[in-house]
């Protein structure tokens, strides 16, 4: 007899969980969370890389009118390859002239409207802000049309690269 109660002394029997209190804990916590989390949105711009065999057929191709912007630590300079220097745009004392920039690329885009690329370039230790500011430039303008503020484009197709050491 000794023996049966051993056996019915070890025999537990069976306990629900109550996880009232954890699901209520989650009801209370998953919503805080979502309204406090910080969601952030990343702007991607696309640049267009020069092909392996651009030179090759850039010689090939008769030459056509293409924009560059160059990035200096005194002035912004813009150029084409047929006629040279468009303008030279220095630099003020709180920074890049960048709205002198986009008046002279509007005049561009008057005299080529049918042009939508544009070179970038710039010196090695170019601020980066400076070189996002040069590029929304390019790209566009804002502009009142009818009562409501729009974007209009100037040359949104963008490539970048290195200038030219002085």
């Amino acid at each position: 007899m000794a023996h049966r109660r051993r056996g019915r002394a070890r025999k537990h029997p069976s306990v629900e969980l109550n996880i009232t209190a954890f699901m209520n804990l989650m009801v209370v916590l998953v919503p805080f969370l979502l309204m406090t989390a910080v969601f952030t949105h990343l702007t991607i711009l696309e640049l267009n890389l020069p092909a392996a065999d651009s030179a090759k057929n850039n010689k090939d191709q008769k030459a056509q009118f293409e924009l560059q912007v160059t990035i200096r630590s005194d002035a912004l300079i813009l150029s084409d390859n047929k006629g040279g220097l468009i303008k030279r745009i220095p630099v003020l004392p709180q920074g890049q002239n960048y709205i002198q920039l986009t008046e002279v690329l509007k005049q561009v885009k008057a005299r080529f409207p049918d042009k939508t690329t544009a070179t970038i370039l710039s010196e090695p230790n170019t601020p980066y802000n400076t070189l996002v500011k040069v590029m929304d430039a390019v790209r566009m303008y804002r502009v009142f049309q009818d009562g409501t503020l729009i974007d209009a484009e100037l040359f949104p197709d963008i490539s970048i690269g290195d200038a030219a050491k002085k």
